[in-house]
């Protein structure tokens, strides 16, 4: 597989970080490892601590032609700091950007634009975590949720404000809050790869919502694909999911999360609650289980990202590659780049 000019051989997986979604980020990791190998790759898995110094050294060392990102998950890996890492050393990584990660990591943000896009959202607003402990500030049912996390952690439905008092002792994710309406329905998931979207997924949990416990535990909800909704609905979750995608300016592959009000009839209403720019490969995941209903294997899932990389090398032609003659961790060595304002 080449890379304009350059064959891919070497592939860079970073994966962990210190997230409360490293396990997840693992998980999804060895899937990945394993794919690439499987197809003649050479695979340097390198695990994000917060070392950063070895971390760094790892990534110099392992003279990557691309680095796969997919495998981080939540805070720090997700969020586009990592991704900004990525570009100021000139590497090709998979997916979405640095100021696509922020936006789509940051749910107030995100739901700022998805309004002026005219994107359905659930009704909501941010307030302090004071003022949402406190109770009444919105009737029930309501949804509290962090501002930047992942996976479904700290996200409550709030059927009783009794069930603050348990939230308050427990709550990791800072001052403020997210809080929106529930939207009662259906959970549908959309996969985006690139410019074309692959399908729509029902999500069915035996009890409770899809948190974080449901997503990763095997049995605990059912999967339906494709989601078993109005053909009219169904074209409508894939065209809001593209919308929602290009709307933070995402690349490579997301998953879009909506909910489905049909309880007034078909078609109903969709409402999106979020993108996520670096959506789980795990064995539980679901935008490899939505490519493969259309008959990509999980090991073309991955290949396709190594060969869809953010490519900035290719904004700034380089005398070589960036890490060709670097020099050991702590000492200074300058790299050329003709023309250093394609950078901006």
């Amino acid at each position: 597989m080449t890379i304009g000019q350059k064959k891919v051989k070497r592939v860079a997986v970073i994966m962990g970080g210190w997230s409360g979604e490293r396990e997840v980020s693992l998980s999804s990791a060895q899937g990945v490892i394993k794919a690439l190998a499987e197809r003649g790759y050479e695979v340097i898995p390198i695990d994000l601590t917060r070392d950063l110094k070895e971390f760094l050294q790892k990534l110099l060392q392992a003279r990557a032609d691309v680095v796969f990102m997919n495998a981080m998950h939540g805070r720090w890996g997700e969020d586009g700091c990592l991704q900004g890492l990525l570009e100021m050393l000139g590497l090709p990584y998979t997916n979405s950007g640095v100021l696509a990660s922020a936006l789509a990591m940051d749910k107030p943000f995100a739901r700022k634009i998805f309004k002026d896009e005219g994107i359905p959202c659930p009704e909501g607003f941010v307030a302090e975590r004071s003022r949402v402990m406190a109770g009444g500030i919105m009737p029930c049912p309501y949804v509290i949720k962090p501002l930047q996390e992942g996976s479904s952690l700290g996200v409550h439905i709030i059927t009783d404000e009794a069930q603050l008092r348990d939230i308050e002792d427990t709550w990791e994710y800072g001052d403020q809050v997210l809080i929106e309406r529930y939207i009662p329905g259906r959970e549908i998931q959309v996969a985006v790869l690139g410019d074309r979207v692959w399908g729509a997924i029902e999500i069915c949990p035996h009890a409770g919502f899809y948190d974080y416990t449901t997503k990763y535990t095997d049995g605990k909800a059912k999967h339906l694909m494709p989601a078993p909704i109005h053909p009219q609905a169904y074209q409508m979750a894939l065209d809001l999911a593209k919308r929602a995608h290009d709307a933070l300016g995402c690349e490579g592959v997301t998953r879009v999360d909506m909910r489905y009000d049909d309880t007034k009839g078909e078609p109903g209403i969709f409402y999106v609650l979020e993108v996520n720019t670096q959506p789980g490969l795990t064995p539980l995941s679901l935008v490899p289980e939505i490519v493969a209903y259309h008959g990509m294997s999980y090991g073309d899932l991955v290949e396709w990202m190594i060969k869809n990389p953010r490519h900035l090398v290719s904004q700034a032609v380089m005398t070589s590659h960036p890490f060709e003659h670097t020099a050991p961790y702590g000492e200074s060595k300058e790299w050329v780049v003709e023309n250093p304002s394609r950078f901006s």
